[in-house]
Order: C-alpha cells, then sequence, then structure tokens
C-alpha cells in the first residue's frame, strides 16, 4: 500500500534524487572488485515515507527489499548531507515563487505530543499524567505554510520557545513592513514583539480566542496536518536531528501538497492529477 498518491510521490522524488550526490552500483574498494549491489535510493526514499506516514518500526517496514539496518545507515547520510533541510528550503521557495507567501501575517502556537521512547527533545508532559512527550513551537504563513519551528521537551513553557520561533524570519529573506503576529498570551509575548518591530493579535485568557485573534487557527490546522503522520504524533526516535529529518519531510510533504492543490487551477503540467487534490 503506497504511502502518498503517486501525483504528490513523483515530484518529491525528483527533486530529492537532483540532492543525492552520485554513488557507484558496486563498491569500488572492494578487494575482490565486486560486491552487494547498492539498494537502490528509490526503495529507500518510499520506505522513509512508509515509516513518517505509518509510524511503525524500522523492523516492520523492512523485506527483502531492504533491510532495517540499511533504511537507518542512509537516513543517516542523508541527514549528514542535509539533503532533508534543503528539500524543505526547496520546496518552501517554489511555493513562494509560484503561488506566494503570506508573510504579513504570522501565526504562532506550540503542540505536544507523545514521545514513549524520550530523548533529547523529550520531557515530561504535563497533559499526559508526567509521561515523555515532545512540544514544538511552529510559525505559519498566513495560509498556513510552516516558515520554522523549535524543538523541545513538552515540559517547556511556551515564552521561552517564542523567540528562538521567530528568528526563523531570518531565513525567509525580504519580509513586508508591517507583520501581524497572531498567537497566545503571556508576560513576555507583547515585550517580544515590539523589541522586534512586530504587531501583536494575541488570544487572551478567558475570552474567545476566534473572535480577537480569527488567523490563528492556521497553525492549529497545520499541526494537525502534520499530526496526520503518525511518525510525528507519536515519535520513538531518540536523537534530535533524526526528529528534524522527519519534520523536514513532513514539511516539505504539506508544503507541496498545497502547491499542487492552489496550482490546479492556475497552471498546468504533464503530471497534473485529473482532479484537483
Amino acid at each position: 500500500m503506497p504511502a502518498l498518491p503517486s501525483w504528490l510521490t513523483e515530484p518529491l522524488w525528483g527533486q530529492f534524487t537532483a540532492l543525492l550526490p552520485e554513488r557507484p552500483e558496486y563498491h569500488p574498494e572492494h578487494p575482490l572488485g565486486c560486491h552487494r549491489r547498492r539498494i537502490s535510493d528509490r526503495i529507500v526514499f518510499d520506505k522513509m515515507l512508509q515509516l513518517l506516514h505509518f509510524g511503525c518500526s524500522y523492523q516492520a517496514i523492512a523485506d527483502t527489499t531492504c533491510s532495517a539496518t540499511t533504511i537507518r545507515n542512509r537516513r543517516d547520510e542523508w541527514i549528514q548531507l542535509g539533503v532533508f533541510a534543503r528539500l524543505k528550503q526547496i520546496a518552501l521557495e517554489s511555493y513562494d515563487r509560484i503561488v506566494g507567501l503570506v508573510l504579513d501575517q504570522i501565526a504562532v502556537d506550540g503542540s505536544i505530543t507523545k514521545a514513549p521512547g524520550g530523548g533529547e527533545v523529550a520531557g515530561r508532559s504535563p497533559v499526559d499524567r508526567g509521561k515523555q512527550g515532545l512540544k514544538r513551537s511552529g510559525m505559519t504563513d498566513g495560509y498556513g505554510i510552516l516558515l520554522g519551528r523549535v524543538l523541545a521537551g513538552a515540559n517547556r513553557h511556551d515564552s521561552p520557545l517564542l523567540a528562538p520561533t521567530l528568528d526563523r524570519l531570518n531565513d525567509l529573506g525580504p519580509l513586508p513592513d508591517d507583520i501581524t503576529v497572531h498567537l497566545d498570551d503571556s508576560d513576555k509575548t507583547r515585550a517580544l514583539l515590539d523589541e522586534r518591530g512586530l504587531h501583536g493579535r494575541i488570544a487572551h485568557k478567558g475570552e474567545k480566542a476566534p473572535i480577537q485573534a480569527s488567523q490563528r487557527w492556521h497553525v492549529e490546522r497545520t499541526h494537525a496536518w502534520q499530526n496526520a503522520f503518525h511518525r510525528l504524533a507519536r515519535c520513538y526516535e531518540r536523537r534530535a536531528i533524526v526528529v528534524d529529518a522527519f519534520f523536514d519531510l513532513a514539511d516539505t510533504i504539506i508544503t507541496v501538497r498545497s502547491l499542487i492543490r492552489q496550482a490546479w487551477t492556475t497552471h498546468r503540467w504533464d503530471e497534473r492529477p485529473h482532479r484537483r487534490p
């Protein structure tokens, strides 16, 4: 069963393979001049999509085409090359060029998910009886395209994570002069926004958020999109760089899916889906 439809998998793989260096089919340093063939990158890439979507273990997804050890080794190789981070950046740039990011309206919010295995970015969850949990502070544009995130333990408060989350705006290049940030209230929020020259529409405790913070639902919807990937909703990875890699892959899928959906009515291309996604 494919993890994603072909109209989404093929453009992802086309850009992903362009970022990979060339590798010989056989290891050139083998003393006898022969060795087992290198497992195809496409096979491992499909396994990574299945891991992300279904949330199963490496052993459960391994089969005769690819072992669990090969998946882990190739994953670490791609992380070291920065392929996942670069793929996400290319997807974001493509979306901005074709559709356009809504950067004058920014939404920031946190989300807590389970992390049963603990790890470098896990902590005691205040909403899950002290079990290990993962918090992500996400920032989206006015439509819900993820612009940046910060990972931390579930026991971390949102306030200390706001500054490093807003720092992700520096990676986007030229920004509008007037930016409105939609977020929750805290003691440090207003002062931090004033220091950065940002306007805030802040949801106050005890008041209905949809009335006086109507654009914050975009980031909440993006959190729901991310949680649809079971490996993020229940994360067993212990190393922060691996967790970041899976988040980068999920964010790329969300961005490309939104790009195809919005460009479906305005653009034509050979692999365009017959129906709007």
